[in-house]
C-alpha cells in the first residue's frame, strides 16, 4: 500500500514537472494586443514608429518627444500587456525632460510575431538601431531603461552598447532565481527554458547605472534589486521606493521622479 501511494505522489510531481516545463511561455509572457489609449490621450504628442528586427520581424512603437530634452529614453517593458499601458510612465519620463522611445516586442500590441527570449533580444537591438540609425541619436545621448522582465532585455542592451546610463526597475537577478524563489518545491533551475541573466550581464555594463526597487514588490523580492546593485560597476546607485511590483513608480512618485532627477542630473549634461 505504501508503495502505491508513493507511486501515486511520484507520477503526480512529475507530471507538475512536465507541465511547468511545457507551460513556460505562458507563464512568462503575457502579452495584449488591444491598444487601450495612445500617448495624445495624456497630452503628449507622439509618432508612430514602424521598424523591423534582423530575423524580418516588423513591430510597432511610439517615439514622444519631450520639451527641451536632455536625452532619449530607450523603454523596455515588463512581461505584461503592451506600451498602451506605460502611458503614466512615459508621462513621468517626459516630465524629466526626456524623450521616450518604447516599442512593443514581438507578439505584444501591434507587433508581428511570438514572444521569445533570444527574440526580445533582437528586438531591443532593432530599437536600438532605430534610435542611433534613423533617428541619428548618438548613443551618449540615450538612456536604456528596463522596467521587470525588461530590465533583462535593458542590461544586455547596455552591456553590448554604451548607453549614456542605464536604468533598471523592479528587476530580477535571472528567471532561473525568480522562478527557485516561486516555485521552492520543483527543481525550476534544471527546468528553466529561458534566462535573462541579469547578474552576469551587469558584470559587463560600464555606464553609470541606477536600480530602482521596492522592499514591498511582492513578484520580485527586494533581494533581487540588491543582489544586481551588489554586482553592477560604479557609479552605481539605489533607489529605494515603495509599493508593489505594478504600481510602485505611481504611488512613489514623488521620490520616485526626484531620485531618477538626481540620478540624471549627475551624468547628463545641457
Amino acid at each position: 500500500m505504501v508503495w502505491w501511494i508513493a507511486a501515486i505522489i511520484a507520477s503526480i510531481y512529475l507530471a507538475v514537472i512536465l507541465f511547468m516545463y511545457l507551460a513556460q511561455p505562458k507563464m512568462v509572457y503575457f502579452p495584449s494586443r488591444h491598444i487601450d489609449a495612445t500617448p495624445d490621450q495624456f497630452g503628449m504628442p507622439y509618432e508612430d514608429v514602424a521598424f523591423e528586427t534582423e530575423d524580418g520581424v516588423r513591430l510597432h512603437g511610439w517615439f514622444v518627444p519631450a520639451d527641451s530634452a536632455r536625452a532619449t529614453l530607450l523603454f523596455c517593458h515588463g512581461n505584461a500587456g503592451n506600451i498602451s499601458n506605460r502611458l503614466e510612465s512615459i508621462a513621468q519620463f517626459n516630465k524629466l525632460n526626456l524623450n521616450v522611445f518604447i516599442f512593443d516586442y514581438r507578439g505584444y500590441g501591434k507587433s508581428e510575431g511570438k514572444p521569445g527570449e533570444k527574440g526580445t533580444y533582437l528586438d531591443a537591438e532593432a530599437a536600438w538601431r532605430y534610435l542611433t540609425g534613423n533617428r541619428h541619436i548618438i548613443p551618449d545621448e540615450i538612456i536604456t531603461f528596463g522596467r521587470s522582465l525588461g530590465g533583462g532585455v535593458a542590461t544586455r542592451l547596455a552591456a553590448k552598447h554604451q548607453p549614456k546610463v542605464l536604468i533598471i526597475e523592479s528587476s530580477f537577478t535571472s528567471i532561473p532565481d525568480i522562478a527557485a524563489h516561486h516555485y521552492p518545491f520543483l527543481p525550476v533551475r534544471w527546468l528553466s527554458r529561458f534566462s535573462y541573466d541579469s547578474k552576469e550581464n551587469i558584470n559587463k555594463v560600464n555606464v553609470p547605472i541606477l536600480i530602482i526597487h521596492s522592499p514591498n514588490d511582492e513578484i520580485v523580492p527586494f533581494r533581487h534589486g540588491k543582489k544586481l546593485y551588489d554586482l553592477a560597476g560604479e557609479p552605481k546607485h539605489f533607489l529605494e521606493i515603495s509599493g508593489s511590483h505594478n504600481d510602485g513608480y505611481i504611488l512613489s512618485a514623488d521620490k520616485y521622479e526626484k531620485g531618477m532627477a538626481t540620478f540624471l542630473d549627475l551624468y547628463l549634461t545641457d
